[in-house]
């Protein structure tokens, strides 16, 4: 039972980092993003690859942020000037993107047989019940810091901007904003988040 709750809770918490990704995005600046689940795989796939590797785990981790916002810079440039639906439709598409490339790309993903044996940190040296209070723990201290920079963000010049953007993009333009680098700058921090809870997904799961 205490296991259960556990795994429970964690999965709760990283789903958390997820919902504070598109909270940034959408809620943040307005820019609809269907394509979470992407960003999330991306992260996950990069960090399990580099991990069994042999890269330490919390570099496995970072790598998987950078390639997640570098991934959402891309998806900023091919929807800057989409808005409302269309900027859905292919967010959306670039989620089944990354699932058609990890079903078919076997020399990487392995396929719909997935990748297993994925490092777990102190896994072996805590068992499997400590091993999951002290996972639930990291995953609640990130969604702690992450939680406490949205608001710090939300507050800031920084944030007032995205408001402006969200409300009218044509006003904050007017006002001297550069509206596509700040779409850009949140897109991409948006992606590192879920980026960063699909790498703890798939070091919690040791599979995806």
């Amino acid at each position: 039972m205490l296991s259960y709750l556990l795994f429970t809770l964690t999965l709760g918490g990283i789903y958390g980092l997820l919902a504070l990704s598109l909270n940034l995005i959408w809620g943040g600046v307005g820019m609809v993003n269907l394509g979470l689940a992407g960003f999330f795989a991306v992260g996950a796939y990069v960090s399990a690859l580099v991990a069994i590797a042999g890269v330490p785990l919390p570099l496995a981790m970072l790598l998987a942020c950078v390639i997640g916002a570098l991934a959402g810079v891309i998806a900023t440039f091919a929807t800057i000037r989409l808005r409302g639906d269309y900027l859905a439709i292919v967010t959306l598409g670039f989620a089944e993107v990354v699932r058609m490339v990890a079903l078919n790309e076997r020399w990487l993903t392995r396929g719909s047989d997935g990748i297993s044996g994925i490092p777990a940190p102190f896994r072996a040296e805590l068992g499997i019940d400590g091993f999951n209070l002290f996972y639930l723990a990291l995953v609640s201290v990130i969604v702690l810091i992450v939680f406490f920079a949205m608001r710090r963000i939300d507050g800031s010049p920084f944030g007032r901007v995205l408001k402006a953007i969200r409300e009218d993009q044509e006003l904050a333009t007017f006002a001297g904003k550069y509206v596509t680098r700040f779409k850009i700058q949140t897109f991409a921090l948006s992606a590192a988040i879920a980026g960063l809870a699909g790498a703890l997904y798939g070091h919690f799961q040791t599979y995806i």
